[in-house]
């Protein structure tokens, strides 16, 4: 009898599992990528200020997802120590992160960000580089280019790096107000 009732068992037909609801969304949902695309594009449509300060924010914390707990528990660290003003101890999180994980735009940019607090700016200008080389629409990484020539004395190269991040982002305050410095700096010196 036990036999015969797993035999009738194992020849029921089996019903599929309902899809998941949350692996049907995550299929649905957008790519990273395109997420981003939307975003960047609503910083070139909107003249909200208040809807282009959420869609920056929101860039940045898609470029902070690192897709890997162990580089976004450094990061964490790293943010703890910046805020700290541990600078050499951000710096040895970073150098972590940048191995582990060379695509990591933040990675990268954070570790410049360091550099520039450092004074070290041909280190940070190589890790914008490389920030710029995997997202060439990282507006922070522009307007800190553009920060560092403007401390270095070269207001050419300034100039286009903080138009370029306001080609991109037209809603950052702060680079418009150093890039009218420049241009009324300029401006002075031509009469």
């Amino acid at each position: 009898m036990l036999a015969t009732v797993a035999i009738s068992a194992s020849a029921q037909p089996v019903e599929p599992a309902p899809p998941d609801a949350d692996s049907e969304a995550a299929t649905n949902a957008p790519s990273r990528e395109s997420r981003l695309d939307s975003l960047f594009a609503t910083l070139q449509s909107t003249t909200d200020g208040r809807a282009a300060k959420t869609a920056e924010s929101d860039i940045i914390a898609l470029w902070l997802e690192s897709g890997s707990d162990t580089v976004d528990l450094l990061m964490d660290w790293t943010l703890d120590a910046m805020e700290q003003k541990n600078f050499p101890l951000a710096l040895d999180y970073l150098d972590r992160i940048v191995s582990m994980q060379p695509d990591y735009v933040e990675g990268w940019n954070k570790r410049a960000t360091v550099h520039f607090l450092v004074d070290d700016y041909s280190k940070a200008i190589a890790d914008i580089e490389q920030t710029l080389a995997i997202e060439p629409r990282h507006f922070g990484a522009l307007s800190g280019l553009g920060t560092i020539m403007r401390e270095i004395g070269d207001t050419d190269r300034a100039l286009i790096a903080f138009r370029e991040a306001l080609a991109i982002d037209p809603h950052l305050d702060s680079v418009k107000e150093a890039l009218d410095e420049i241009e009324k700096e300029e401006g002075g010196r031509d009469t």
